[in-house]
């Protein structure tokens, strides 16, 4: 039995040209865990050299790795796994000063040759198959907006007796009165990061070097800024791509913004909501269907020139978006940024321009090539293989069941009180009701065999062993509360 993922010669060739061309000494193979970080091990580059017989090389034999050891992967057991190089992913890595190829990897079942049902790469390309396979369009393309911060210094523990966290930034507004010898002020009032000019924007140049190594990795840039919370928050947007390809590209962004980061002595975080009193880091995710070159969510005539089909997918998203926050806002810490009333998106409406509403539909363009939906809710917590695919399945199924979203919603839902705001219903407040949702409303990624029954149940196991580890350990603020009583 073969494996199913044998490189083209053309393909091997062209790594084989960008290794002379660059003089590559090593070449760094990296894949996924589940819960969403990227692992790697290096090879020689004389490695992948076998292009005269790739059926025996690594492009075709694969290499080896201990699965037990990856989140969410194996048991002791059953720990053989195989990797195979993805020959069209290969880039100069950005970061490395040794010469480094970068290549991501797919995962295999050593005895079956099968790919791996909880490699999150695969199920993003499942998706993709899923959705060329009904018939309803051939690509969708994804344009996530990463929000996260950079920090000067970052300090936390958790023993028997103990447990706290320590975070600074030269931008904080709490260091306006810090003896800095000088402090020379500048520090973003809270919720006044958007959109100063230096010296406010202390993190100009980083950002612009962070964007450059991007751009040299592959990753089509169009903007950065500071964003609203003081201490050095920040945004950078890619330009939309389809979907395993943008996943590609969300993990390779985070790896040079942590890098960049700490050649600058600074430390970068994704974690939602780092900040009591401030923004929290959100993700949003602009997504739009497209068949035959023509984009299917755009009609002249309709609301805010979405399509119905447009319309359907967005009650999809709305139908199913209790469960889609077990991936979309999959850490505890997310529902610290996902509050009611405090500027968050929570409300599980849409509407045009509405920074409000859970799905928003911009405007900023009546060009059809441009329409596309943003659902709000999700955060960079999540991995991106699993968040887009779950995401692309619930439009799906509300394309195939024509579900309707009902009215747009177009006031402000932050400023809506009393019966009304009842009324309106919300994503989860809590990662434990979401994985419970995910529980019980999880067909629709069962479609297609995109996501398996093994993938979700260890997912849900693996969150609700996370949420224990949280829930057993005494908070600090509970000693302010309740230590007196």
């Amino acid at each position: 039995m073969k494996w199913n993922g044998v490189q083209s010669d053309e393909s091997i060739e062209g790594v084989s040209k960008l290794i002379k061309k660059n003089g590559i000494e090593i070449v760094d193979l990296k894949f996924n865990d589940l819960p969403g970080l990227w692992q790697h091990f290096s090879i020689p580059s004389s490695e992948l050299t076998g292009i005269d017989d790739p059926v025996t090389s690594i492009w075709g034999e694969g290499i080896g790795f201990d699965g037990s050891s990856i989140r969410g992967f194996q048991q002791i057991q059953e720990s053989d796994m195989i990797l195979l190089p993805d020959a069209e992913t290969v880039v100069v890595d950005p970061i490395c000063e040794v010469p480094t190829a970068s290549i991501i990897c797919d995962v295999y079942d050593p005895i079956t040759k099968q790919p791996y049902s909880r490699d999150p790469r695969y199920i993003a390309k499942k998706a993709e198959k899923y959705l060329a396979e009904s018939g309803i369009a051939d690509t969708s393309f994804w344009g996530p907006e990463y929000e996260f911060f950079l920090f000067n210094d970052i300090r936390f523990g958790q023993t028997v007796n103990q447990g706290f966290y320590f975070i600074d930034s030269v931008e904080g507004e709490w260091n306006s009165g810090k003896e800095e010898n000088p402090n020379l002020g500048y520090k973003p009032r809270f919720k006044e990061g958007y959109f100063p000019v230096p010296p406010h924007d202390s993190m100009q140049d980083i950002r612009s070097r962070i964007i450059l190594n991007m751009i040299k990795a592959g990753l089509d840039i169009e903007v950065h800024h500071h964003e609203v919370a003081t201490a050095g928050q920040a945004e950078i947007d890619m330009r939309f791509d389809s979907l395993v390809r943008m996943a590609d590209k969300c993990m390779m962004y985070k790896y040079i913004v942590k890098n960049m980061a700490k050649k600058a002595g600074m430390v970068a975080t994704f974690m939602p909501k780092p900040l009591f009193g401030d923004n929290g880091s959100g993700m949003h995710t602009h997504q739009s269907l497209w068949k035959g070159g023509k984009n299917i969510f755009f009609d002249a005539k309709g609301y805010a020139m979405i399509s119905q089909m447009a319309k359907h997918y967005i009650g999809g998203l709305l139908t199913h978006a209790n469960a889609l926050m077990a991936f979309c806002a999959p850490s505890t810490n997310s529902y610290k940024r996902l509050v009611p009333g405090y500027e968050a998106p929570v409300n599980l409406v849409y509407s045009m321009r509405n920074r409000s509403a859970a799905v928003r539909i911009p405007m900023y363009s009546e060009n059809p090539k441009t329409k596309r939906i943003e659902f709000r809710p999700p955060d960079p917590a999540c991995n991106p293989y699993l968040s887009f695919s779950a995401m692309l399945m619930a439009g799906l199924d509300g394309v195939k069941r024509k579900i309707d979203p009902g009215e747009p919603f177009e006031k402000n839902t932050y400023e809506v009180s009393g019966a009304e705001s009842k009324k309106i219903p919300t994503v989860p407040g809590s990662l434990d009701a979401a994985i419970d949702a995910l529980e019980e409303d999880h067909k629709f990624l069962l479609q297609g065999g995109v996501f398996t029954k093994d993938v979700i149940d260890v997912w849900i196991d693996y969150k609700r062993t996370e949420m224990d580890k949280v829930r057993l350990r005494p908070h600090p603020y509970e000693f302010h509360l309740y230590f007196d009583i």
